[in-house]
């Protein structure tokens, strides 16, 4: 692959020191608070009007796993959030199920190269069990977590070794991507993704996810790789007293020119991944209801709250048909 020199490179790695770990915020907490949010408006009845009483809960409940991973500092939480495809070697030898993945990897291997697959068919499990005996606080929990790994899975450097482009001298360029655009254009983003389908195989599905969003890495490297060298190696991160100016979690900033340009370049890439997002995680939980029997889901709420919630419902709904949200207003990192 083409590799290029950026502006300061020494100053900038004595800052760059998100580069040891495997990421920071996937999607960002823009990202995956607009995935959640749109995932309730898209479920529907008698589910939404259930899921609509806890918006508010299940919009912020979004982040807590990145909150597990990093703020707690949740070891466990970590193999969860991706999965290094190449270090798994042939795609279609790769064990579907959690099960034989540990036979055939063993604990050391998958904490390494992460479990992100086989952990949304764990948490479809739990949550279908959680639909059939109609717990309501882990319905709510474990869905909104559910929104938050599959949005993972359409991440694509979230499948990939080079989840930073740190093997490619693109470092950065993860920030970049799931968190810095979205915060940029999102609000030009069409959020209405459709309504839920049922899924017939969740393993075949899942590991559909992982695989398309894979095939996709490569492209959105290139893509900074060529811009780069069209910006000539300048203005392409915000400086700062001679040095490459970082977020709060120490993740570069790109210029709003060159993020500009390089929003433009993937020619809708970023929107398409959060609507794939939005969509699949909508038909999973839908799913697990489904497959839990339908469960009656009114009579976990107050009837007086569900009836005080009726009339917003049906304004959002309204306005989410041209593909807004209302009410988000989501914490800036970049």
């Amino acid at each position: 692959m083409t590799t290029f020199k950026k502006p300061n490179l020494r100053l900038w790695h004595k800052t760059a020191i998100f580069c040891l770990a495997l990421s920071l915020i996937s999607w960002g907490k823009y990202g995956h608070e607009h995935i959640n949010r749109a995932v309730v408006m898209s479920l529907p009845q008698p589910m939404q009007s259930f899921f609509y009483n806890h918006i508010d809960f299940f919009t912020t409940e979004a982040n807590l796993p990145d909150v597990r991973k990093y703020t707690i500092g949740d070891t466990a939480e970590f193999p969860r959030h991706h999965i290094h495809l190449e270090a798994y070697g042939n795609y279609d030898e790769i064990p579907r199920s959690t099960k034989d993945a540990k036979t055939k990897y063993g604990a050391k291997f998958l904490t390494t190269h992460g479990i992100l697959p086989w952990y949304i068919q764990d948490m479809m499990a739990k949550l279908t069990a959680a639909f059939k005996g109609k717990h309501k606080s882990d319905i709510l929990l474990l869905s909104a977590d559910l929104g938050h790994y599959i949005g993972d899975a359409y991440m694509p450097l979230h499948t990939s070794e080079n989840h930073n482009g740190q093997l490619t001298n693109q470092k950065g360029i993860h920030g970049l991507f799931e968190a810095q655009l979205p915060e940029l254009f999102g609000n030009t983003y069409n959020y209405n993704a459709g309504s839920p389908r049922f899924i017939d195989d969740v393993q075949k599905e899942t590991w559909r996810i992982v695989k398309a969003s894979n095939s996709t890495a490569d492209t959105l490297l290139q893509v900074d790789r060529d811009l780069v060298k069209q910006f000539g190696g300048s203005n392409v991160y915000e400086m700062e007293n001679g040095k490459v100016k970082v977020n709060m979690y120490s993740d570069v900033i790109h210029t709003a020119e060159y993020s500009k340009a390089y929003h433009t370049k993937l020619n809708g890439m970023v929107e398409r991944q959060l609507r794939g997002a939005i969509a699949s995680t909508a038909s999973f939980i839908y799913t697990a209801w489904v497959n839990a029997g339908k469960p009656d889901l009114t009579d976990l709420d107050n009837t007086e709250l569900t009836q005080r919630n009726a009339t917003n419902l049906m304004h959002d709904r309204v306005l989410f048909k041209s593909g807004k949200l209302f009410g988000l207003k989501s914490e800036k990192e970049f």
